[in-house]
This record gives C-alpha cells, structure tokens and sequence, in this order.
C-alpha cells in the first residue's frame, strides 16, 4: 500500500517501490509538479529518500533530475552565450570548447562529470596530438584545463552539487611547469639597432614604433590604433572627448600636458585595433586601460617628425600607407628586424640590415618588458609602473595611490637621461673610430 504526505507520497510498482516529492514548482496548469526515483525493495527507505529530497529543495542545495541529465553539449552552449568578455577572449575560448572540450564530453552529462573523468580528460590531453609526432604544448594544456575548470564551476550547485576541479597540485604523475621565459637586459645599443634597422626596410614609422614600445611600454595593439588625435604635438586639445563624465580630466590634461611651458609631451591610450570577423576595427584598450604616458623630449621631437612626413591620421604607417594593423608586423617584418635581411631577394637584399642576437626568435612584446625593467632601474613607484604598464594594482594601493606631476617628470627626466648617454657613447665612439690610422 502506498504511504503518502502532502508533498511525497510512494507506490509499489512490479515488485519495486518508487518515491514521488514535489520539486517546489508548478505546471502551466497549476497542478503541482512532481519527479520521482524507483527500484526500491524497501518502502520505508523509499519515503527517506524522498524526505531528504524535499529537505534538500527547501535548503535550495537539491538538483532536480531535470538538471542533474543536462548534457555537456547543452551547458556549454548556455555558458558560452553567457560570456561578456572582450571578443578576442571569447573567440579563444569558443576555439577551445569547439576543438578540445566539446569533442571529448559529447553525450555526457554534467552530473557525470566527477573528478575521475576530470583527471582522464587532464590525461587524454597530454597524449593528445594536433599533428603528426606533436603533442600539446603545456601551456596550451593549462588554456584547456582553464576554461574546462569555468565551465564546471559554473555548473555547480545547479547542475552539480560541487565542482570536481582540483584546487591543489593534481595526483599522478609529476610534470614540470614550464620554465619562464628567459629575458635577458634591453640595452639601448639594441634598441636602436632594432629601431635602425625597422627604418631601412619599414621607413621613418619603423624607426618610431620601436623606440615608442621600448619607452612607453604601450601594447602593440595600442601602438599600432595610436592616431593623431591622441598623440603629441596635437593631444591634448585634439582630444575627441567622447565621455562627458570626463571633463574634469580633459581640462586637467590641457593644463598638465601638451607642447609648450610646463606642459609635459604625452600620448593618451584610449583604444587599440583588434580584427573582428575578419575587420579591423578600434576596441577598448586591455583591461579598460586608459592611461596617459608621458614621453622624454627625444621621443617627441621623433614623433613630430614621423607626422610631418605623411598626412594619414595613423602616427606610424606602413610602406603602403596604412595603419601598421593592416600588416602582419610580428610575422613578418619583426623576424626580419631581428635576424637580418642580407639573404632576401631584389630589393629585400638589404646587407645593412645587421641582426640583433639578443631577439632573434623573441618575441617583439619583450620591448614592452624592457621598459618595465627601465621603470624597476630607475626607481620609480610601483603604482606609477603598474598605471604606466596598464595594469591596476590590488588593495589599497591602488585605491588612494596616484600618479603625481614629480613622478610623470622624473620618468620623462630618466628616460631621456638614457637617450643624451646613449648618444654620448655613439658620438665618443665615432671620433675613436675615426682618429685611428688607416692600416696598410
């Protein structure tokens, strides 16, 4: 005989009994929705069950049968339109679920997605192969595992009652992390061999570009987005002032910044180009990093000369007269910067095109590490590094801290400080150089 109470109630069914509870939740009809569990032997232990789930209901840690049956190719279809990050990072991860996640748990559900099966799919990744003979790279690994470890955090306690992700270090075997990339000084001797050789073969824009990242520490993208209208001479009375909320500043940088008196040169960081479906297009500079920066007397004596030589509103333009985000600059032009072009065809024959040791095969992003190094040199306040890098700082550092005027001047001061000694060096050079004998 089946035993019932107002919201669970059980009933034998061939030889089993099965429990039935209310979910809490009602049909369209307003009947009372229920769900059940059967292959009982025992009524009374059939009734527990369904008293520990209408418990588990009122102290909302219950996941009803519904959820507990999602498949992984539904959740990651819902967690995916659920994102709001910037589009580069959505597209990496949409890359990752179609090709590495999705794959591996097509027709699993999420309830079934425990720490074993965690670790196998860890484990299924470091055989796996993208090509014939070649494993994933560990840092590829740690981008998989990343996203997969979202995923199910999200899912839990609606679909599961916890995430299976391992916070610690995971049992098995021992793999070492993969050693830090290893950075050597940026010499200013370099610096401007790298920035010579940009202008044989990319022009006055070449020359630019490559001392703007080594003393600003500007991302590329914001290199390559920087036009007129927030750059020095003409920022920052040309600024376009599109936030109203904003005004204050824009009056403040017209008495802090700009050409003439006391007025410091600067650029201002207000986007970056991106290629969106193909187009490219300005975006928000990473991590909403607007950021004045300013920049020594040298580097903008260079500024006013590389836009006097062109009238694109792109500061640094290609050979073709585009902005440097139309060309594959890191690809292509930063390989031959760094190892030479003496081996090139026709007019890429270019033998003055000296390599530089130090970055053949790095990446042109290090130039930006560099200056980081030059701000940790030459003594500066760690919020004003971190403010001028891009990045915010935790706490109440980056709560009360500020970048004030003497700490914008010392960094311009030190920066040129380097330039007068590194022009120094090269003028004591040449006249050692040219007051030798000429062998016989």
């Amino acid at each position: 005989m089946a035993r019932r109470t107002l919201d669970v109630y059980t009933e034998w069914r061939g030889g089993t009994c099965r429990v039935k509870w209310w979910t809490g939740e009602y049909l369209p009809s307003g009947r009372k929705r229920f769900e059940s569990e059967g292959g009982f032997d025992d009524e009374d232990e059939a009734l527990k069950h369904g008293m520990a789930k209408l418990t588990a209901i009122r102290d909302g840690s219950n996941i009803s049968n519904r959820d507990a049956s999602t498949l992984m190719d539904d959740w990651l279809d819902t967690w995916l339109t659920g994102l709001d990050h910037g589009h580069l990072t959505e597209e990496g991860y949409d890359g990752i679920v179609r090709n590495h996640i999705r794959p591996y748990f097509t027709g699993k559900a999420v309830a079934d997605v425990d720490v074993l099966v965690y670790r196998a799919f860890r484990k299924h990744l470091h055989s796996k192969e993208y090509a014939p003979g070649k494993l994933l790279a560990p840092s590829t690994i740690k981008n998989i595992m990343g996203v997969l470890n979202m995923v199910l955090d999200d899912a839990a306690p609606k679909l599961i009652k916890t995430s299976p992700v391992e916070r610690k270090r995971p049992r098995g075997r021992y793999r070492k992390a993969k050693k830090r990339e290893r950075k050597k000084d940026m010499l200013i001797e370099h610096v401007d061999r790298l920035a010579r050789n940009a202008e044989i073969l990319m022009g006055l824009s070449g020359y630019v570009l490559v001392w703007m990242i080594a003393t600003t520490g500007m991302r590329p993208g914001e290199l390559y987005g920087l036009t007129r209208e927030y750059c020095y001479p003409a920022w920052p009375a040309s600024d376009l002032r599109l936030d109203d909320d904003e005004t204050d500043r824009y009056d403040d940088d017209l008495d802090r910044y700009g050409k003439g008196g006391d007025r410091m040169p600067a650029v201002r960081v207000e986007r970056q180009v991106q290629y969106k479906k193909g187009k490219l297009g300005f975006f928000p500079p990473k991590y909403d990093s607007y950021r004045t920066l300013v920049i020594p007397p040298f580097l903008a004596r260079m500024l006013e000369t590389v836009l006097a030589s062109h009238d694109s509103n792109w500061v640094m333009v290609a050979l073709q007269g585009g902005g440097l985000g139309h060309i594959t600059f890191h690809g292509k032009w930063w390989g031959w910067i760094t190892g030479g072009a003496e081996e090139r065809q026709g007019y890429w024959a270019r033998p003055e095109v000296k390599p530089v040791a130090a970055y053949l095969g790095k990446r042109f992003y290090l130039l930006r590490h560099g200056h980081k190094s030059w701000l940790d040199a030459d003594g500066h306040s760690e919020f004003a590094k971190e403010h001028r890098m891009g990045h915010e700082m935790p706490g109440s550092a980056g709560t009360y801290s500020t970048v004030t005027v003497e700490e914008e001047r010392a960094i311009m001061k030190k920066l040129q400080r380097r330039w007068d000694r590194h022009i120094e060096r090269m003028h004591a050079e040449a006249l050692i150089a040219n007051s030798r004998p000429v062998s016989q």
